[in-house]
């Protein structure tokens, strides 16, 4: 006989393993070097990539009927004029414009091509997750030279209870799927303004934070 389990008691499971983490876990010795408050220089970031959900504004040179405002599918697919469920999920805007064009080129010679994304919903390999004792858990997008303090910022700090020099943080190698934690010190950074608690963050990268019932 099956038991069903709620979404509640499944919230409460998980939220209690973070907790229980938080206690039991110790440091990992893997630490990230300090990141200015203020880049001396801002510089871009790798090349955005397209996710679900985002709107695009596709320009055709001197055909505009064949251009379009379009919003990514959650299947990750778009369609405009003569181009049919095109894969757009995991490719960069100058990526989709080439195969639009390719697509297009059955039709018309030589179309030049323009994708803008308008409106960011992101990846997830694009996004920077916030979860456990934090004001507010959230999804965030990567934006160039990204701190963990503007992570923090954006979801309002911390909870009353969170053990914040227990945080970690997850990152992924993008080549090898090899995934590394890294100790943060948030309560030294939030509370004691420790400027060398603060590091850089990746596309990609997952901030937990414990809480501490002691």
């Amino acid at each position: 006989m099956r038991t069903k389990i709620s979404a509640k008691t499944l919230l409460a499971t998980a939220a209690m393993a973070i907790a229980l983490s938080g206690c039991a876990g110790g440091s990992t010795g893997n630490s990230l070097a300090p990141a200015r408050l203020t880049p001396l220089q801002e510089g871009p970031s790798e090349d955005y990539v397209i996710g679900p959900l985002d709107k695009l504004t596709i320009h055709v040179w001197r055909n505009d009927e064949l251009g379009a405002e379009v919003q990514v599918r959650p299947d990750g697919r778009i369609t405009t004029p003569l181009v049919s469920d095109m894969p757009a999920v995991g490719k960069t805007p100058t990526m989709l414009a080439e195969d639009i064009r390719l697509q297009l080129s059955q039709y018309i010679e030589d179309p030049i091509v323009t994708v803008i994304v308008t409106e960011f919903a992101g990846a997830i390999n694009q996004q920077v997750r916030i979860v456990g004792a934090t004001a507010q858990p959230a999804s965030l997008n990567y934006r160039a030279n990204m701190t963990l303090l503007d992570a923090m910022i954006a979801v309002g700090g911390l909870s009353e209870y969170a053990a914040g020099n227990r945080a970690r943080l997850i990152r992924t190698d993008r080549e090898t799927g090899e995934q590394t934690e890294y100790d943060l010190r948030l309560n030294d950074l939030l509370r004691r303004g420790d400027s060398d608690a603060n590091v850089l963050l990746q596309p990609g990268d997952v901030i937990i934070i414990p809480e501490s019932f002691f």
